[in-house]
């Protein structure tokens, strides 16, 4: 076994033994007490802070590791009056109180990195062969990790807002004309006016949701 593959192993394993699972209150800031802010504070939000989000999400999970996943971090006041014409009247008052909104994108052309992400075997050959396969594998994992961006705002203390009432060739047209970019969902982040939270809507029940086979 290689030092590099044994450390992984080490690496897993010690982390596992020293946390099982989270606490309460971890589950309660990520997930049960958690909710999609609409209001927000104007303390602003470092750009450290939003880079160690990103490093973050980065370490989660994707297909052939293609990381698709590409941020626009929209805080500007340029940058907000170019996003405002894109999005539905309702979330105007939200982005522009909001102090960054992220354009989170996929980009069609991953595969141009997977030689270096994914050095097993040729996957960026097989992408280039089925640009449908491309663009699906680059609209679910950029999805993915959109979710573990927010998770990982919660984890670092911001609060999160995703929207997605926007017009996408608008938003493509004016932040990504000539790339290989194409916008996924918006996600407003910083620090929630927790006074204007509403009460969670119902959810279904674990039994209407999950069949064992």
């Amino acid at each position: 076994m290689s030092g590099t593959a044994a450390t992984t192993i080490a690496d897993v394993a010690d982390g596992r033994r020293l946390v099982q699972r989270l606490s309460d209150e971890a589950l309660d800031l990520l997930f049960r007490k958690a909710r999609s802010h609409k209001a927000w504070l104007s303390r602003p939000v470092a750009d450290a802070l939003l880079r160690e989000v990103v490093a973050l999400a980065l370490t989660g999970p994707t297909a052939t590791n293609s990381l698709p996943m590409r941020v626009v971090f929209v805080r500007t006041a340029e940058g907000k009056e170019r996003l405002r014409a894109a999005l539905h009247a309702g979330n105007v008052p939200k982005m522009m109180q909001a102090p960054v909104t992220a354009i989170v994108a996929s980009d069609l052309d991953f595969h141009a990195h997977q030689q270096r992400l994914f050095p097993h075997r040729d996957v960026a050959a097989e992408y280039r062969a089925d640009p449908a396969h491309a663009q699906q594998t680059a609209l679910r994992n950029s999805t993915l990790q959109g979710a573990y961006l927010m998770l990982a705002a919660r984890a670092l203390g911001l609060d999160v807002g995703p929207m997605s009432g926007f017009h996408e060739e608008q938003v493509d047209a004016e932040f990504f004309a000539g790339t290989t970019l194409r916008s996924n969902f918006l996600c407003n982040l910083g620090y929630g006016d927790h006074g204007a939270v509403q009460p969670r809507l119902p959810r279904l029940a674990v039994d209407e949701v999950c069949t064992w086979a």
